[in-house]
């Protein structure tokens, strides 16, 4: 997982320090045919320098499911609306990174379209919804202002419910991405679930997770085993739902791991599909997406889906 924190200056660079007021979309949403069984891929695609790429077009894109070749039944550049949920970790050790960490989200907020909805979540030792879903960036930029720090980590339990109740935005027809961004410095310490169980959540949602863990001060405490341990299960959360691990090496990084999130949800291809395996058996299906005359690009989706179950 690349999040060379060095790189991320040219990032904010190249997005001018995040736009002031996001511009509001001037075409209509691409819509899905209804009733069908399509699968819908969300795909990030970098250079070799980690850069996205745009202009590509669907005939440079192949889709395997189980190494079987799949046709594509729907392909668009244009960036779906957003539903994305902002988890906060609320504990206690947030405290000395709080005023950035507040000052980095309202940044992306304001990144939001016209069409975008987010909620902010700020979870401790349990979880509080501080502003659902909603289109008002007043309201969201007052709740992220209104978030505090203290108490232990329920990370788990705050992922596994948001994955759950993400999971009901947007329609086959009219399509949202949705994605979850959390921010968090440290492991799990109060939940109630497991993290195979988040996994298992994820695995079944169509929710890209993006995380931005702050990274401890010294060399010593990221050796920890319970940080890598928490390092190694939020890479493997976002290598499920094709998202990325964002690793700051201070405060002072949020804004450009916040930039380099809102880039990618605004520059992915969505590819669309039916299966031309048609059992209903409820078993787990392998994607995989290539550009074959591009071999030098690097891509990202989630890797794979449960089937229906008659």
């Amino acid at each position: 997982m690349r999040a060379a924190v060095g790189a991320w200056a040219l990032w904010i660079s190249a997005w001018g320090a995040f736009p002031a007021e996001a511009q509001a979309p001037t075409r209509r949403p691409p819509r899905f045919a209804a009733g069908v069984d399509q699968i819908r891929l969300s795909v990030s695609v970098t250079d070799g320098h980690d850069r996205y790429v745009d202009g590509l077009a669907e005939t440079d894109f192949t889709v395997l499911e189980d190494g079987a070749l799949q046709k594509l039944t729907f392909f668009t550049r244009d960036p779906l609306p957003l539903s994305v949920a902002l988890l906060v970790d609320g504990s206690g050790s947030m405290q000395p990174h709080l005023a950035e960490a507040q000052a980095a989200g309202e940044r992306f907020v304001r990144t939001l379209g016209a069409g975008d909805l987010a909620q902010v979540v700020q979870f401790s030792d349990r979880m509080e919804v501080l502003q659902d879903f909603t289109a008002d960036q007043a309201r969201l930029l007052a709740a992220i202002r209104g978030t505090r720090a203290s108490g232990s980590t329920a990370l788990y339990t705050a992922l596994y419910v948001t994955l759950k109740q993400l999971g009901s935005h947007g329609t086959i027809e009219t399509p949202r991405r949705r994605a979850i961004v959390l921010l968090s410095d440290g492991e799990d310490t109060a939940s109630s679930v497991t993290d195979e169980q988040v996994l298992e959540r994820a695995r079944a949602s169509d929710v890209g997770v993006y995380a931005i863990a702050l990274q401890p001060v010294t060399p010593r405490e990221r050796e920890r085993l319970s940080f890598m341990e928490a390092t190694h299960f939020l890479n493997a959360l976002a290598r499920e739902t094709g998202a990325q691990v964002l690793l700051p090496g201070s405060a002072s990084g949020l804004d450009a791991a916040y930039a380099r999130v809102a880039e990618e949800l605004r520059t992915q291809y969505t590819l669309g599909y039916v299966s031309s395996n048609a059992r209903r058996d409820g078993s787990w299906r392998r994607i995989v997406v290539r550009t074959p005359g591009r071999a030098e690009l690097q891509l990202r989706h989630k890797l794979g889906y449960w089937a229906a179950r008659r």
